[in-house]
């Protein structure tokens, strides 16, 4: 087929005869700038004065940490495509080369907001007794008292590293803080480099000693890095401190697997995260005011140019706000809320009757609005119920302290077989899991590591138990979150408990994939990626644009993370040409444009940022009126489709369909936590019209779970 072949058969004409290349990039919005724009809506929430103002310092240390992982990903991705001479163009034409410009110019322009919205929370917190002072605003009492600490705690763990011709420049770490430190020998005049890391196992923000005047409320902080900068003589005894100033690294963390071999995948993991302490350097943060030679000095070192340098007014790494909510001031953060028990499961005393609920009916729990306590009490049954036979498990980030590692550890040492696939590549999180591994290995549980070409990101629990009728049943859990306790409390998910025998067959058909050989594609139930999901969700679009072209009502409802896979783009595009409705909330990155007339119309695009993390993927077709519901563990994204282990499950039961398309349009309605998408790709944030009810969803749900 001929490239004009092609384009003819992606050119699609609207009802008003206007005809659509769907190839032409102007159709499609930049993946990586439709995710500073995400990021910029976190640092909205930061900015928002109707936020309490400890939540407004959490999502700047929020922006801050996606900001770092933004920088270690995809600009180290793009420009290991631009030193490999790569020119490929996405599918909103943008050669990597243009993408890294449109990429600083973006971030750039939010250098100022980030430094007023900085500025503006520190002014407000010290305006309800939280200081964030500076060294030289403290009284001679409070100094004498933070020196002491610096002499006893601090001092102790540093180490000046000079530079100088005998001593190379010493290594710099990835995101940590450092002081670049200008010393003068009083005797000749020279002056030296040197550079004093700031520990990170230290709190950022140390606590000083309140005024006598100072109320109960009041707390006093100074900067670590400052306590640090005004008592450095004490690491350089003779020589005067000429200048002192901060700076910071962000070193590329994209390394992909070179290893094919699944026998040495764990040992490949452990190198890549040893390789991360060494990447290039795609970042470097300095303060304002830094000197021109210090600053040419760390250029040349980090080899980065004035293109990836970025000033600040403020103090850098705001991450170490996060330490602000550890304080108790209730007055300032957002109304306590404790996840309750679902109601089937509150008056369990003995792990047979958690599986007899079960049998009475499929279960399914919200997070963080639902316990996730419950989740671990389901494993701990099956860990200590003599009639339990088998447990297979994933975990894609566990965490840390997890009770659902504990728990499969307990079954074990009961005399249950169990299997647990823990994904060594699970970004950010392998230390932890190469930990739980070899903990899991060490009482004798069965530890796969996964494919070294795919992440198994399905999140399911297959336990197997002989009833007291004698019949062996499976019973499953699947969820569109991960399996940790710590993320459950913030992530909104949703997790479904179900002993309906297809979906215990696809359970073991699926694990006997992940830990032996096959190419199982069509499940009882189940749409699994890489071999069956994008087929499967393609034919339920298809039968929407059936039911449209037919003149029948026809809707499409999806909540997920991202859509950004050209294909499904440019499929949703016909559904809309067809007059499919369709609405979406996208928390993150969408690389559609609605709206546009005679082409996307029909499509609207929300995304919710607000107290919990928007996690749940569900994927509702109206079929003609006789809905399908999906959910599951895959966003509409390459990587989701084609190179993970990814599993969408449907929901079957009447009244649990019916609860998750309350939930779906609940979120849909959001007109107080929801911004707009535009078809320029900017985002607007919506606000209840005078006749509108003011619908925040994540208050709806904590409400409407609470009374059930």
């Amino acid at each position: 087929m001929t490239e004009t072949t092609m384009a003819s058969t992606e050119a699609k004409s609207s009802p008003t005869g206007q005809i659509y290349d769907l190839n032409d990039p102007a159709l499609y919005i930049n993946r990586e700038i439709s995710l500073l724009e995400f990021n910029h809506r976190v640092l909205e929430e930061a900015m928002n004065p109707t936020n309490p103002l400890l939540e407004r310092a959490k999502f700047l240390a929020i922006f801050t940490s996606n900001m770092d992982e933004f920088f270690m990903i995809r600009v180290a991705a793009i420009k290991q495509q631009i030193a490999a001479g790569i020119t490929k163009m996405t599918a909103d034409g943008l050669t990597p080369k243009q993408q890294l410009a449109a990429i600083r110019k973006k971030v750039r322009s939010t250098m100022s907001e980030i430094n007023q919205c900085f500025e503006t929370i520190q002014t407000e917190l010290a305006e309800t007794g939280v200081y964030l002072h500076k060294y030289r605003e403290l009284t001679k009492q409070q100094r004498e008292a933070v020196e002491q600490y610096f002499k006893n705690e601090i001092y102790p763990i540093l180490t000046p590293l000079a530079s100088d011709p005998g001593r190379p420049f010493p290594h710099i770490s990835n995101l940590i803080l450092n002081l670049a430190v200008i010393v003068k020998d009083p005797e000749t005049g020279r002056e030296y480099f040197a550079r004093i890391k700031v520990p990170d196992t230290l709190p950022r923000l140390v606590s000083i000693r309140s005024k006598p005047s100072d109320s109960h409320n009041t707390h006093r902080f100074v900067w670590l890095e400052d306590l640090i900068a005004h008592n450095l003589t004490a690491l350089f005894p003779g020589y005067e401190i000429v200048d002192v100033h901060q700076f910071r690294i962000t070193r590329n963390a994209d390394y992909e697997i070179e290893s094919a071999e699944a026998s040495d995948l764990l040992e490949v993991i452990e190198e890549t995260v040893r390789r991360r302490h060494f990447g290039f350097v795609v970042r470097f943060n300095i303060v304002v005011g830094i000197p021109d030679s210090v600053r040419q000095l760390l250029e040349e070192n980090f080899e980065v140019g004035a293109e990836d340098t970025y000033e600040s007014h403020g103090p850098l790494n705001l991450n170490g706000l996060m330490e602000l909510l550890k304080l108790d001031r209730p007055d300032l953060k957002y109304p306590p809320y404790k996840a309750v028990n679902h109601q089937r499961l509150k008056n369990i005393t003995t792990a047979s009757q958690f599986f007899e609920i079960i049998r009475q009916g499929d279960l399914l729990l919200h997070h963080p609005y639902h316990s996730f306590s419950q989740l671990v009490d389901f494993l701990k049954a099956a860990a200590v119920d003599p009639r339990v036979l088998a447990i297979k498990q994933t975990l894609y980030r566990a965490g840390k302290n997890s009770p659902v590692v504990d728990a499969l550890m307990e079954a074990r040492e009961n005399g249950k077989q169990v299997s647990a696939l823990v994904e060594l590549k699970a970004r950010f999180d392998e230390e932890s899991n190469i930990g739980w591994a070899k903990a899991l290995e060490s009482v004798g549980i069965h530890v796969l590591y996964g494919f070294a070409s795919l992440k198994t990101h399905s999140k399911i629990c297959l336990v197997v138990r002989r009833d007291e009728d004698g019949v062996l049943r499976r019973y499953v859990h699947l969820s569109t979150g991960n399996y940790n306790a710590v993320t459950a409390n913030i992530y909104t998910d949703l997790g479904l408990f179900t002993c309906n025998p297809d979906f215990g067959a696809d359970a073991s058909d699926l694990f006997n994939a992940l830990t032996g050989y096959s190419k199982k594609e069509d499940y009882k139930k189940f749409m699994v990626a890489p071999r069956s999901l994008r087929r499967g969700l393609t034919y339920l679009i298809d039968r929407e644009i059936a039911w449209a072209q037919k003149g029948q009502p026809a809707k499409l409802l999806f909540k997920m993370n991202a859509v950004i896979d050209p294909i499904f783009i440019k499929h949703l595009y016909r559904a809309s040409q067809a007059g499919v409705q369709i609405r979406m909330v996208a928390r993150s990155v969408c690389g559609l444009r609605p709206g546009i007339p005679g082409l996307s119309d029909n499509i609207r695009v929300t995304s919710i940022i607000g107290r919990f993390l928007e996690h749940t993927r569900i994927y509702y077709f109206h079929n003609g009126g006789n809905p399908e519901v999906f959910l599951g563990s895959a966003d509409l994204m390459q990587r989701n489709l084609d190179r993970r282990i990814e599993t969408l499950f449907p929901i079957e039961d009447p009244k649990l369909k019916q609860e998750v398309i309350t939930t779906l349009n609940t979120s849909l309605a959001d007109n107080v936590q929801a911004r707009l998408l535009h078809a320029d790709g900017s985002y607007v944030r919506l606000t209840p019209a005078a006749d509108e009810t003011p619908c925040n969803s994540q208050l709806e749900f904590m409400t409407l779970i609470k009374n059930q």
